[in-house]
């Protein structure tokens, strides 16, 4: 009897600070709450529990339904899209070899240290189709405030399902939309936000003066560095602030982004007191950063002069990071380091003529591979930081073309010079006496580029390691209609550096004793068709790269040439 009546006395207290909470949270969430108090007459409560949101205008969270916000009007909302579907074809992709190990390599580093001589002989043959959707939503708040968000799903057709075939055979995806967890994500990767900023013009009451924050494209120059890189399925975005300043005469970008962040368990994305990356410490130093300073000079007719400087910090451990110790020192954005980059870029338009010209120079210090050398920070290290590779690089690009605007087809003809510099001790870092001591880090580095529209649609060489001159064609036989031919002569810069493709990764790690640079020629033949004022696009491309020297000293004498090509149709409004 005691036991029902203690309860009882338990579930009457509950019940009335249930109800206190409740009456409460009611007097903090919305005003007329208060009137189930007594106060006298023209008083209210002031000293309410406080809640941090530094909102402006902030309103009032909602106990049922949610109402639209206080600042909303249709008129200011606006929304757009786009749907791209891909099938795509690549033969011999290793030129008659098979895939290494390493991931997208086509030959494997050995025990001592050196490329597996010749690679592996067989067939790398592949076909599939990719898709995305995009959608962008907006909302101007003022002519100088905008709101922007834009999601994307991308993906491979049938790349959804699961190993082990659990709907019927292994691979289909037909009641996996978006939910596999065959490659360890819970949505696959799909479904993801391509930017999500506020735009505010005129900041601070200056005139001219613009500030974007949050996720966001950085586009530069033509894309040798910074893209939107929109050939990829997903292409890049970048998380951080940048400001603009504008005049008639200048334009001026300064921006700080983060690309790592390590330190601070509470900024979890899904919860605190988890790492946003496994396996790092608590500590601001392991994390990632990127300054760019760019600035664009339009006061000389004819020209735009374009000097910049890029600061970018990668602070993580290299041994934390795989394909640092897959790909040696010309990891993409190899973890730590500290590289600074000045540049200028110059672009001519007059008459018939156009004419680009960007050299690029990079300096600064970098740890090594971290395959268990003294340099990268254990006994013997020659700094506290690791980074006892100096760094000394560089590159330039070149176009120079004339269009015959008089012609009924518009044709133009260009011819190119690209060259981005290497290091004959890139993969001194794999093990082995014969791979050489470390020294230098002097492979370019490519940062955040569209790679596809500079060196062969083929995509096989990046802006690193490579000399390339090349002649494009192109014309147009109707307002809707555009076709083009490019050949490409591709080599190394350095024969000891690897073979790096468009993605920036390795492609064909070098052999100790290379010294072949010729790694072939490229032709590109491609053809565009729009319809609907530009609202709808049809564009299919093939290429062919004839296999050079290069190709046959490290991948075996008998490599074969490679095939390439895509159709695409592109819808956006």
């Amino acid at each position: 009897m005691r036991s029902i009546q203690g309860r009882t006395r338990l579930a009457s207290m509950a019940t009335f600070f249930s109800a206190a909470v409740m009456a409460a949270g009611m007097s903090v969430t919305a005003v007329p709450a208060q009137a189930s108090f007594e106060l006298p007459e023209g008083e209210k409560i002031t000293n309410l529990p406080a809640i941090p949101r530094a909102i402006p205008q902030k309103e009032a969270y909602e106990l049922y339904d949610p109402k639209i916000g206080k600042n909303f009007d249709l008129k200011n909302f606006w929304i757009r899209a786009d749907v791209r579907v891909r099938p795509e074809m690549r033969n011999a992709a290793c030129f008659g070899n098979t895939f290494g190990s390493v991931a997208g390599a086509c030959n494997t580093f050995g025990a001592t240290g050196s490329p597996g001589a010749n690679g592996t002989r067989g067939r790398a043959n592949d076909s599939y189709v990719q898709q995305w959707v995009r959608l962008g939503i907006g909302y101007d708040l003022s002519p100088d405030v905008n709101f922007y968000m834009e999601l994307i799903d991308s993906a491979t057709w049938g790349g959804n399902g699961t190993v082990a075939g659990t709907n019927g055979a292994a691979g289909v995806d037909a009641l996996n939309h978006n939910g596999s967890t065959a490659n360890g994500g819970g949505n696959n990767g799909r479904l993801g936000v391509r930017a999500a900023y506020m735009l505010v013009r005129n900041f601070a009451g200056v005139q001219g003066l613009s500030l974007k924050a949050g996720r966001q494209y950085i586009v530069f120059g033509n894309h040798s560095l910074f893209g939107h890189f929109d050939w990829a399925n997903t292409g890049y975005s970048h998380d951080g602030v940048m400001l603009q300043y504008s005049t008639k005469s200048i334009d001026t970008y300064l921006g700080w982004f983060k690309t790592s962040e390590s330190d601070l368990g509470q900024a979890a994305p899904v919860g605190s007191l988890g790492n946003n990356i496994a396996g790092t410490t608590n500590s601001a130093s392991a994390d990632g950063d990127m300054v760019i300073f760019y600035n664009q000079i339009k006061a000389v007719p004819g020209f735009l002069i374009e000097p910049y400087y890029i600061f970018y910090r990668n602070g993580l451990a290299s041994g934390q990071v795989t394909t640092d110790v897959a790909f040696g020192q010309g990891a993409p954005k190899h973890a730590n380091q500290v590289r600074h980059t000045v540049g200028n870029r110059i672009e001519m338009r007059k008459g018939n003529f156009d004419a680009t010209n960007e050299i690029v120079y990079q300096f600064g210090s970098m740890g090594d591979n971290g395959a268990g050398s003294a340099l990268a920070g254990g006994a013997g290290g020659c700094q506290s930081s690791g980074r006892c590779l100096s760094i000394n690089a560089w590159a330039t690009r070149n176009w120079i073309g004339y269009t015959a605007y008089e012609m009924a087809w518009k044709p133009r003809l260009a011819f190119n010079f690209d060259y981005a510099s290497g290091d004959g001790r890139n993969n001194c870092g794999q093990g082995g006496a014969a791979s050489g001591s470390c020294g230098t880090a002097n492979t370019f580095e490519n940062f955040f580029p569209t790679n596809h529209i500079h060196m062969g649609y083929m995509d096989v060489q990046a802006w690193k390691n490579m000399m390339s001159p090349s002649v494009n064609f192109q014309a147009r036989p109707s307002k809707d209609d555009h076709v083009e031919i490019w050949y490409t002569n591709l080599n190394l810069a350095n024969a000891r550096d690897n073979w790096y493709r468009g993605a920036q990764g390795a492609y064909v790690f070098s052999n100790i004793d290379n010294t072949k640079k010729h790694i072939g020629d490229e032709i590109d033949v491609a053809w565009t068709h729009m319809m609907m004022d530009g609202k709808l696009s049809f564009q299919a491309a093939y290429g062919y790269l004839f296999a050079g020297d290069y190709i046959h000293h490290n991948l075996g004498g008998a490599s074969t040439n490679q095939q390439w090509g895509y159709v695409q149709l592109w819808m956006n409004f």
